[in-house]
């Protein structure tokens, strides 16, 4: 039985713009992707102080339950497709997290404080799994260690990929590859700036992503804000087994870089893979070797 707390979702997006229009594609979008993907799943929804958040519940039932936090600007189908290879040894709970273009609310948490822990703290609580393996993505991974640190004990195993607030790449080539692009596209609409955007941060090309990105960037309130490096002494209070994925051809958080810092600041750092051919969103090989590391140490 779902507890009552846990319902039929229906989205609320007060972060995208009036375009009703806009709206119902990004949501058709999100739903096209789930029906790419051809799995079975239940779609929640879970009321937190923070808002409705929305999650799909999938994988196989009876498994260890694996929480999957996307990327900024994503959405939980995106985060599946990419561990596709693990819905037979888990329960998957992927997340959309809110203030972000998909079916939770629009209202985003304080980066600086412990928000996002609390978040999920409640979501964990509410769902009562317990032994969790978290796997973060990009700015899930930022939420995967503020969560780390707010309140760890439902969690058994973190693995974050390409995680936000470890270390930063370099300013000048982020403004030259990512935020020009995103501004020409929103000012002159013409498609070819997504495609500078995409190439940028994605080892391979994604049509679902150029469709996805070309509508959320004129039609979603976009954040910009800077994203808080996690401090050595917060590093040190997290003691769940932490694997850390990172990528070498990163222009946000270089890999090379981000396990030099990682190895020096994290005593419950376990094991770490080097992608050496993957830009910030890996390929779907990169997907695949990711996948095994996750079985492997899981």
């Amino acid at each position: 039985m779902i507890p009552d707390f846990l319902t039929n979702s229906h989205p609320s997006m007060s972060l995208f713009s009036n375009n009703i229009r806009a709206r119902q594609e990004i949501e058709e979008l999100y739903y096209d992707k789930l029906d790419v993907l051809a799995i079975s799943y239940e779609s929640l929804k879970i009321e937190t102080s923070f808002g409705d958040t929305h999650l799909i519940l999938t994988g196989k039932e009876g498994k260890p339950p694996l929480v999957l936090l996307h990327g900024s600007n994503g959405c939980a189908p995106v985060a599946i497709e990419a561990i596709y290879g693990l819905l037979d040894d888990f329960r998957v709970y992927a997340i959309d997290v809110v203030g972000q273009p998909n079916l939770s609310e629009g209202i985003r948490p304080d980066k600086w404080d412990d928000s996002y822990g609390q978040w999920m703290f409640e979501i964990l609580t509410r769902l009562n799994v317990r032994d969790v393996v978290l796997v973060g993505t990009s700015f899930g991974g930022f939420i995967g260690w503020k969560t780390l640190i707010f309140d760890d004990k439902r969690i058994a195993k973190a693995f974050l990929i390409a995680p936000a607030g470890i270390v930063n790449g370099s300013a000048w080539q982020q403004a030259r590859k990512v935020f020009l692009p995103v501004k020409l596209y929103q000012c002159r609409k013409n498609i070819r700036f997504i495609h500078q955007f995409l190439e940028g941060l994605f080892t391979e090309r994604d049509e679902f992503a150029i469709a996805f990105l070309s509508m959320v960037l004129l039609h979603f309130e976009m954040d910009f804000a800077s994203i808080p490096r996690i401090k050595n002494e917060e590093a040190r209070k997290i003691e769940t087994p932490l694997h850390l994925i990172a990528a070498q051809k990163d222009l946000l958080f270089p890999g090379v870089k981000m396990l030099k810092r990682a190895r020096k600041i994290f005593p419950s750092l376990r094991e770490v893979l080097l992608l050496p051919n993957s830009k910030h969103v890996p390929g779907r090989r990169d997907n695949e070797i990711i996948v095994d590391f996750i079985k492997k140490h899981s």
